[in-house]
């Protein structure tokens, strides 16, 4: 990336986009919980701008969306902690979007009064768990053995990030 990155508010206008992006994750496999391609439409309700939405950044740089960070509600959650995903593009692990992100997603979670964040993690994302341990998430449960689609066992890591 040669461009400085630029962090804002998600608009609807990104979908499309972000749907792209987070499509060609979940077509690579192994990174994500997610086995079902969104459209923009689903994507937009779910994780960017919806109703169980606190807050979505997305972070732009040579002309286009680098990845985004979603921060929202849970069913499995008290309403005082949000519920993090973060996703950039393929390639462009290691570029600092995510940690650049972080910054705004922590800053608006404190600003409406969440006294924590989860992230869900596949056990086999290495990169996520890495990614989330660095921002200072600590391992909180384990869920195991949630099957994929294809009925392969993997457990989901939660960890918790004390705001």
């Amino acid at each position: 990336m040669t461009a400085p990155l630029h962090i804002r508010p998600v608009c609807a206008e990104d979908a499309a986009e972000l749907a792209e992006l987070l499509n060609a994750i979940i077509a690579r496999g192994g990174t994500t919980a997610f086995e079902t391609p969104f459209t923009p439409e689903t994507l937009c309700e779910a994780y960017l701008i919806g109703p169980t939405v606190h807050c979505c950044f997305v972070a732009e740089g040579d002309g286009h969306l680098l990845g985004f960070q979603t921060l929202g509600t849970q069913p499995f959650l008290p309403a005082h902690i949000g519920d993090i995903a973060t996703f950039t593009r393929v390639g462009g692990t290691q570029s600092g979007v995510g940690s650049a992100l972080f910054v705004f997603t922590t800053a608006r979670a404190r600003e409406i009064g969440l006294t924590a964040i989860n992230a869900t993690i596949r056990g086999d994302n290495t990169g996520g768990l890495t990614f989330y341990s660095r921002m200072g998430f600590i391992d909180h449960e384990i869920v195991p053995a949630v099957p994929l689609k294809d009925g392969t066992p993997v457990d989901r890591i939660r960890k918790r990030f004390a705001l």
